[in-house]
């Protein structure tokens, strides 16, 4: 009997690259669970700032490039969600970014 092994499929390694749209996000629930969805959070993550920053730092690792699309338009409309999400993307590279693979980049169109 043959064992299926799957060496490239490490749970553990960041994904290249995500593309998040967030043009259509009205709300900041919407805003975490289009995050949640994106990045690979469990089902339980808490759809809050403090469980971002707990999902990103031991939960889910990061993708290595992340694309924000629409980000004008959801800035408009959620400022302060858009600051912490900056702030917080900010505070990982700074904190882990020296740690292989590196750090993270992020686009914001």
């Amino acid at each position: 009997m043959e064992h299926e092994t799957d060496e490239d499929d490490d749970l553990s390694a960041p994904r290249e690259r995500v593309v998040i749209d967030l043009a259509d996000v009205t709300t900041s629930d919407q805003l975490h669970r289009l995050l949640r969805r994106e990045l690979g959070f469990p089902l339980w993550y808490g759809r809050n700032w403090d469980a971002f920053w707990d999902a990103i730092t031991g939960l889910t690792p990061l993708p290595l490039e992340i694309v924000f699309e629409g980000w004008q338009q959801m800035r408009g409309r959620l400022p302060e969600a858009a600051t912490m999400l900056q702030r917080i993307l900010d505070e990982y590279n700074e904190q882990f970014g020296i740690y292989p693979p590196g750090p993270r980049v992020f686009h914001y169109r």
